[in-house]
């Protein structure tokens, strides 16, 4: 970790989890000086060893700040995170067992893959949302409450989408831990409901900023609410919604795949009791009030995870490579956050262009991953090579976290 400090160019120092400087993007150090630029930054902004460009605030960054919540600095994908379940089934099996169909796994891959709806797609009918349901309790038992009517049908929205995957960098994969028994990780956030949340409060935040003549570049995009007023609080209700809605997201995802997988595996493989432990979860784009050097205050966490002392969390790498379960130190440096995953080291368009669909694929057949892509003609997006080496993150976090389980990829299911 090292420090940039130039008083002349910003309020507050900004920490940085890489070996030096040149390692960060000039658009990502641009924006982290916008941010030590705020009057209201609670002691420095942090950023982590994934760290990319964003919007507003970048990816793989950690502010605390004082009665302030900042839409862009939570993101788009509000409640976006991970959830792993481990199993004490041998992966050898999956890979071994020939079904009139195909190997195992591939079976597997098939099954999920019809089961979920990934991408753009979603539900043919309403599914049960729990985090929608109780949320218009809320709001009737409050009806003096101000809510922005244009939101209002994504409760509706919420039912339809609930139990998919979207797009992008989000995932179910099938790992291999160093034991040779398989985990299981899904990757997703809030669909679309994040994306209205977050811009409808941006616009409502820059109206609420321009009013009281507060005086934030426009070209930082960093506009703000104050979390003591009613618009403040608001959007934190929709945050936390949207929080519950990803978590169930996952969860209802995670059923799917381990029932698909019990199933299929009982069928064709003579075994004793499949065993599964409980779902760890992690969010990594959302803003939490906690304590902090004496002081509570708004921790903003966009592409980054909670890292406090003995909590596990999870930080996968790129489709074909490996990811960790963690476990957090507690590092107050960090306001206790640590990376959220690999991180890009190029945007989408450039891996596109840089990676072939024949490539990938190839490269992911190299590394022994099969893949369950409806359309792959995007599939270089998210080629292994358009990320950082996910073994050097760790490496640079050893102070935020301890690394206790190393997964690799063996399947992926993408939108």
């Amino acid at each position: 970790m090292f420090n940039i400090f130039d008083r002349e160019k910003q309020k507050w120092p900004i920490k940085v989890w890489l070996e030096d400087e040149s390692e960060l993007e000039p658009e990502c150090l641009k924006q982290a000086q916008n941010l030590a630029n705020l009057d209201f930054i609670h002691k420095w902004v942090a950023l982590m060893p994934d760290t990319h460009p964003g919007f507003g605030m970048p990816i793989g960054g950690v502010i605390a700040t004082e009665n302030v919540v900042i839409p862009n600095a939570v993101g788009v994908d509000i409640g976006c995170g991970m959830q792993f379940v481990m199993t004490n089934i041998p992966v050898a099996e999956l890979n071994k067992v020939n079904t009139p169909e195909g190997r195992l796994i591939e079976i597997i891959v098939s099954e999920i893959l019809r089961a979920v709806p990934t991408g753009f797609s979603h539900h043919k009918f309403k599914h049960k949302c729990i985090a929608a349901d109780t949320f218009r309790v809320d709001l009737k038992d409050n009806p003096s409450r101000y809510t922005p009517k244009e939101l209002l049908k994504e409760l509706d929205s919420a039912t339809m989408q609930v139990g998919t995957l979207g797009g992008g960098n989000h995932f179910i994969e099938l790992q291999i831990d160093d034991d040779g028994d398989l985990g299981i990780m899904v990757h997703s956030g809030s669909r679309n409901l994040g994306l209205k949340i977050c811009n409808t409060f941006n616009a409502l935040a820059k109206e609420s900023n321009t009013m009281n003549g507060l005086t934030i570049p426009k070209a930082w995009n960093l506009s703000y609410l104050d979390a003591s007023s009613e618009l403040g609080k608001e959007y934190i209700r929709w945050m936390s919604f949207a929080m519950e809605f990803a978590k169930e997201n996952r969860t209802n995802m995670m059923t799917v795949v381990t029932q698909t997988i019990r199933n299929l595996f009982k069928q064709y493989v003579n075994f004793g009791e499949i065993q599964m432990t409980a779902a760890l979860d992690c969010h990594h784009n959302y803003a939490s009030y906690e304590l902090h050097y004496n002081k509570m205050v708004w921790v903003h966490r966009k592409g980054a995870i909670s890292a406090h002392e003995g909590e596990l969390g999870i930080i996968p790498g790129a489709m074909g490579s490996y990811s960790y379960i963690v476990r957090g130190k507690g590092n107050p440096l960090s306001f206790e956050s640590s990376s959220h995953g690999a991180g890009r080291l190029m945007s989408r368009k450039e891996a596109k262009d840089k990676f072939s669909v024949v490539a990938t694929v190839e490269d992911l057949k190299a590394q022994g991953v099969v893949i369950g892509k409806v359309k792959k003609a995007d599939i270089g997006e998210e080629a292994r090579l358009a990320y950082k080496d996910i073994d050097q993150v760790i490496e640079n976090e050893r102070d935020l976290i301890d690394p206790i389980k190393k997964l690799k990829s063996i399947a992926v299911v993408k939108g």
